[in-house]
């Protein structure tokens, strides 16, 4: 009797396993307050969640070459990172000397500038054509341009039109040159279906920020900002993630990062790897 009940203990324990196949990792940003006093504590924080992929954001407190040997004593790898959008017009050669120094792969920007809340064919236009030539620019250097969605792309160009700008963007950048990271977050508060972007765009949506959000959050809001309270741990939220997931990799998605900027991300954090180890 004894001997059935493990096998049954261990056939239970197998099928609620989780099937998601994607390496998570981490967008250091959510640990952002921990780093502005102590960098060292913060990825000994990520070192203690079992995160050994991350990706860094604006101007890391340490310098590019100190946190890429913070990096290495702890075994974690940085694939990607954020920059800023004038960065790239003012000084690429910093960025470039950055990205290498880290040993990034992906080096991208999270942000268009343009007015709150009125973002136009003019600055999704110009983001475009800025896009295709720091991508081919980059290229030279062996490095991937990426751009993360932060939801006022999904407004639609006209009043009553399906077509929004992000299919603007997606439309006037060249796949050999710009790929997208898609920030679930900021595709569900605009009011648009991540699912349907990843089955639309396959190929292009490249690196995906695992976030969820508040079922009481309001949705349909194209600025691009939420109070940091309405990101929730992972799996709690309003989110279908067994279905964004799938389609994630389906679409053909490298990288898998969460970001948590709730101030108890670091308490969070552990959960939503939890449930992402036994999603199915």
């Amino acid at each position: 009797m004894k001997r059935i009940l493990l096998s049954l203990l261990t056939l239970a324990s197998t099928v609620l396993a989780g099937d998601f196949a994607g390496e998570t990792g981490l967008q250091l940003y959510s640990l952002r307050d921990i780093f502005k006093t102590d960098p060292a504590a913060a990825l000994d924080k990520v070192k203690s969640f079992g995160v050994k992929v991350v990706e860094t954001y604006n101007t890391p407190t340490p310098a590019a070459a100190d946190l890429r040997k913070m990096l290495d004593e702890r075994g974690i790898k940085a694939v990607s990172g954020h920059f800023g959008y004038d960065s790239f017009t003012k000084e690429p050669a910093v960025i470039v000397a950055s990205a290498k120094a880290l040993g990034l792969e992906y080096v991208g920007c999270a942000w268009i500038p343009h007015t709150v809340a009125e973002f136009s064919m003019e600055d999704a236009e110009k983001a475009a054509a800025d896009f295709n030539k720091w991508g081919e620019a980059l290229a030279k250097d062996g490095l991937k341009f990426m751009y993360h969605c932060h939801g006022y792309e999904f407004k639609p160009i006209a009043e009553g039109s399906e077509k929004t700008f992000m299919d603007v963007l997606m439309e006037k950048t060249k796949p050999e040159f710009v790929a997208f990271e898609m920030d679930v977050f900021w595709v569900v508060h605009p009011g648009a279906d991540p699912v349907k972007y990843l089955n639309k765009y396959p190929k292009r949506w490249q690196l995906l920020h695992i976030k969820d959000m508040a079922k009481t959050a309001r949705v349909g809001i194209f600025t691009g900002k939420a109070p940091h309270e309405e990101g929730v741990v992972v799996g709690t939220g309003r989110m279908d993630w067994s279905a964004i997931l799938k389609a994630a990799a389906a679409a053909g998605v490298k990288h898998y990062f969460i970001e948590d900027e709730h101030p108890a991300a670091a308490t969070q954090i552990p959960q939503s790897i939890k449930y992402l180890e036994t999603l199915k």
